[in-house]
């Protein structure tokens, strides 16, 4: 049997499970669920898989984010390792450098001990398994460059191709005024991660399990718990506006909230309560036809909501290049961030954020906060100001579960009878959450391994087993279908030379 032709085994269990939400927390858990031979049912409103908020980074350490904790960073950097292994094609293999301006209240230094922590734990878990190695080697999982390092190697011919960390410093020595930032600079293993990818590995692995049904253009009207504690489902299908729209129902043993920002809207209709906060944000795709040599990503940190706010260089195939800069003007948005009430699990958005979620943007809006992002960008590295508007903005809204905003590293909760939540903030907690509502299932006694080939599917070999060329043709199939460059999708991988 070749891998084009791998499908899961038919199961053994007459458990059915109903996930509500195909974004990259539904797909994952429609992914290991299915794999493991129980039934799904995934419902998603929208015309494909795993199509939210920007994805682009992989977080495998949090280094991004200097606000949260080392606890948060470490559970990041365990499930980055353990979503790479099984979505290997979705990974852009280059480093990210971590910049502090002088104008930044904060002392390079201090990041120091988290790297070193986060070192010793990639070490250790390299050691204990050998297949964890997947954020290259651990001995060079991050680098420090003083002043005169950057100095000397922006006296260097750029490579045509990256093979060592040094030459991926070579282009940032180049372009950055040294005298605007604080030192040591920090390159660091942190990898990009493409959600055109995710997509395609989703879409295409779920195609070839039969025991996954995957229901597009249906929107979830009505729930019913029954008195044996199986949830009824209601869905309306609409495969066009212009279609009619048709009612169906089904029922399923155990359901599966994972709505994304609408997931309070789930909960209400379950009759659940929940406290949460909803966040409005957007990265900008723009191009820089005069980029010399291959970039890694690139963190200008800064303090969020300010002028100042972090920003951040996110590299792509042929001059493309996605920003992210922590403004009002620019990623974030005034009253984009909101909380739940006692009435309703739901936040609400304002009508001007859902207009641009359920119907795209305003060309001027769109082309004015771009532009202010390569404006923001060229603070930093000036020859940026020649970018240019490479395509439509990447945004989306991102729930976070509580009302703690700087949350990193959640994954899913549990509440009334066979229900369960996914409540992911950063797309690598997703497979944790899936292993979670495993476990769940098993200790409720719906589930249990009938043998050592159902435990292996926890590893999800199917998912795996998805071709590095049919996941990119899929992918590139996606950023056309919603009119994004096709750079966004293709590979960016440049693995370091051991």
């Amino acid at each position: 049997m070749n891998e084009y032709s791998i499908s899961a085994p038919t199961s053994p269990h007459s458990l059915r499970v109903g996930i509500i939400g195909g974004g990259i927390a539904g797909s994952t858990m429609a992914l290991q669920l299915a794999e493991l031979g129980i039934h799904v049912e995934l419902f998603e409103a929208g015309t494909s898989l795993v199509n939210g908020p920007p994805i682009c980074h992989l977080h495998a350490g949090g280094n991004l984010y200097r606000e949260i904790s080392d606890e948060q960073c470490i559970t990041l950097l365990k499930q980055s390792i353990d979503t790479v292994k099984v979505f290997p094609h979705t990974v852009n293999v280059r480093p990210t450098v971590i910049a502090v301006p002088q104008h930044d209240s904060s002392d390079p230094a201090a990041l120091l001990p988290r790297l070193n922590t986060l070192q010793a734990i990639y070490q250790q878990l390299v050691k204990d398994d050998a297949t964890n190695e997947v954020l290259g080697d651990p001995q060079h999982y991050f680098k420090l460059y003083e002043q005169e390092d950057m100095a000397r190697l922006a006296q260097c011919a750029t490579p045509d191709v990256p093979t060592t960390l040094d030459d991926w410093m070579i282009p940032v020595a180049k372009q950055l005024n040294l005298d605007s930032f604080k030192f040591p600079l920090v390159l660091v293993q942190e990898f990009g991660w493409s959600v055109f990818r995710l997509s395609a590995t989703a879409q295409l692995a779920l195609s070839r399990m039969p025991n996954c049904a995957v229901h597009t253009h249906s929107k979830v009207t009505h729930l019913q718990q029954n008195a044996e504690q199986t949830w009824t489902i209601e869905y309306q299908t609409q495969p066009s506006p212009e279609a009619e729209h048709h009612t169906h129902t089904t029922q399923v043993d155990y359901l599966i909230n994972a709505c994304g920002f609408q997931t309070g809207t789930i909960d209400d209709l379950a009759k659940l309560s929940r406290e949460r906060l909803v966040e409005f944000k957007a990265a900008y795709v723009t191009h820089w036809a005069e980029c010399d040599g291959i970039w890694p990503e690139v963190i200008f940190h800064g303090e969020r909501g300010t002028p100042d706010g972090m920003a951040q260089l996110t590299p792509y195939p042929n001059g493309y290049f996605q920003l992210h800069g922590m403004t009002e003007d620019i990623t974030l948005f005034k009253q984009g961030l909101v909380s739940s009430t006692a009435q309703s699990a739901q936040p609400q958005l304002q009508d001007t954020f859902i207009r641009k979620i359920q119907q795209g943007w305003p060309n001027d809006e769109a082309t004015l906060r771009s532009e202010r992002a390569i404006t923001h960008m060229s603070r930093f590295v000036p020859h940026y100001a020649s970018a240019t508007v490479g395509g439509k903005p990447l945004f989306g809204a991102q729930q976070i579960p509580g009302g703690d905003a700087s949350l990193r590293a959640a994954d899913i909760s549990f509440d009334g009878q066979r229900y369960a939540r996914t409540e992911i903030v950063k797309a690598s907690s997703a497979l944790s959450a899936a292993h979670s509502v495993v476990d769940k299932l098993i200790e409720e006694g719906l589930f249990t391994y009938h043998d050592s080939e159902q435990m292996q599917a926890l590893t999800l070999p199917v998912t795996r087993a998805v071709s590095a060329n049919d996941v990119e043709t899929k992918a590139v199939a996606l950023a056309e279908e919603r009119q994004y460059p096709m750079a966004l999708a293709q590979p960016f991988s440049y693995p370091i030379a051991s």
